[in-house]
C-alpha cells in the first residue's frame, strides 16, 4: 500500500472515528467528540531531547520526543493527566511537526519518540512522510498505552520502527474499573501481537541504541491490579521469553488515585520483586527494571508537570 493511499484512508475515518477500539464514530472533521475528546487538528504539549527512557532509546543524545494531548483511555493515576484529561497543550499542522521532528534531529536524538499517538495517527502520518522528504531518517518510536486496533496499526507498517507498549492489565474488569476501557486485554494482546509480527524483538546497534523492534513497558500497581504475572505469562508463551521489558516499580499516586485506597500508595518492595522474580522464572533476560530501593518516597521522580516550562529538569540534573 502507497504512504499516500494510507494517509487519504486514515484521514476518511475521522468522518466517523474508529481509529482506536472505542470505535465511537465521531465526525471529528465536523467538531464532534468521541471518547478521547480529540478533534480534526493535532495537539501536542512539548517536543524536546527526553534523558528519562529506557536506556536504548534514550542513549546519551536522549530520545526526540513529542507529548501528545487527548488520550483514548482514562487512567485515575495518570501522571500526564495534564495533556491526556486536561488537554493542556497546542494544535500543530504536519508541517509543523515535521518541522519539528527535524530541528529534534538536529539536536542529536537517536530517535523521534511519539508518546499518546493512537488518536492522531491521520495526521502523524502524514508529518512523518514530509519529515522524510526533508531527511529525517531516524527511528520512529510508537509509544502507546496499548489500547489500540491491530487493523490501524497494519496501516503503519514500515512506518513505525520501534514500538513501546504498555500492557497495563491482565484483567477486563480493572482496566474498566481504572482506565474506562473495554475489552482491553484482548485489545491489548492482539496489538502488542501485531506490533511484534511486524518490527520482531528489539534490536541494538554497536552503541546500544535501539534501531528496531518491540519493548514491551509493565507498569506494577499496588495490590496487583496490574495483574502483571498473567501478562508476562501471555508474553512468553505467545510471543517469546526473547522480548525485551521495561517492568516500572515508579507508580505514583497521582491524578485522581488519592481517592481511591487501594491506589492511594506506592508499590512495595516485596510486590515489585514477586514480580521480577516470576519473570526471571519464565526464562526473561532482557530488559530492564528500577531501583525500588534507590527511590526517595519523598521525591517525585517520574511525574512530569506539564504546567512547568522544563518539564523534565530531574533527569538532565541528576
Amino acid at each position: 500500500m502507497k504512504l499516500n493511499n494510507r494517509i487519504d484512508r486514515l484521514t476518511d475515518i475521522l468522518e466517523n472515528c474508529t481509529l482506536c477500539p472505542h470505535k465511537c464514530g465521531a465526525d471529528r472533521t465536523s467538531g464532534e467528540k468521541g471518547f478521547c475528546g480529540a478533534g480534526k487538528d493535532m495537539v501536542i504539549s512539548a517536543a524536546m531531547p527526553h534523558h528519562g527512557e529506557e536506556p536504548p532509546v534514550s542513549g546519551t543524545g536522549g530520545s526526540g520526543t513529542i507529548f501528545f494531548s487527548y488520550c483514548n483511555m482514562r487512567c485515575c493515576y495518570c501522571q500526564n493527566y495534564q495533556i491526556s484529561q486536561e488537554h493542556k497543550g497546542y494544535v500543530i499542522s504536519p508541517l509543523a511537526l515535521a518541522e519539528k521532528m527535524v530541528m529534534l534531529k538536529e539536536h542529536g536524538v537517536h530517535n523521534i519518540n511519539l508518546v499518546s499517538p493512537s488518536v492522531w495517527v491521520p495526521g502523524i502520518t502524514r508529518a512523518l512522510e514530509i519529515a522524510a522528504d526533508s531527511g529525517l531518517d531516524l527511528p520512529i518510536v510508537y509509544n502507546t498505552g496499548g489500547y489500540d486496533r491491530p487493523s490501524i496499526l497494519r496501516m503503519l507498517e514500515g512506518l513505525i520502527d520501534i514500538y513501546m507498549p504498555d500492557m497495563r492489565y491482565s484483567s477486563d474488569s480493572m482496566a474498566k474499573k481504572y482506565s474506562s476501557v473495554d475489552d482491553y486485554v484482548s485489545c491489548n494482546r492482539e496489538s502488542v501481537s501485531e506490533m511484534y509480527r511486524q518490527v520482531g524483538p528489539l534490536k541494538l546497534d554497536k552503541y546500544g541504541i535501539a534501531r528496531k523492534g518491540l519493548l514491551i513497558r509493565l507498569l506494577v500497581l499496588p495490590g496487583d491490579i496490574s495483574g502483571t504475572k498473567a501478562t508476562l505469562e501471555f508474553i512468553s508463551k505467545k510471543l517469546s521469553p526473547d522480548v525485551y521489558l521495561s517492568i516500572m516499580a515508579q507508580y505514583h499516586p497521582a491524578f485522581r488515585a488519592h481517592d481511591l485506597p487501594e491506589l492511594s500508595r506506592r508499590v512495595t518492595a516485596d510486590e515489585y520483586k514477586d514480580v521480577l522474580e516470576y519473570a526471571a522464572g519464565l526464562g526473561f533476560k532482557r530488559g530492564w527494571s528500577q531501583d525500588h530501593e534507590g527511590l526517595d518516597p519523598d521525591k517525585d521522580y517520574f511525574i512530569p508537570d506539564f504546567g512547568d516550562e522544563d518539564v523534565f529538569r530531574y533527569y538532565r540534573d541528576s
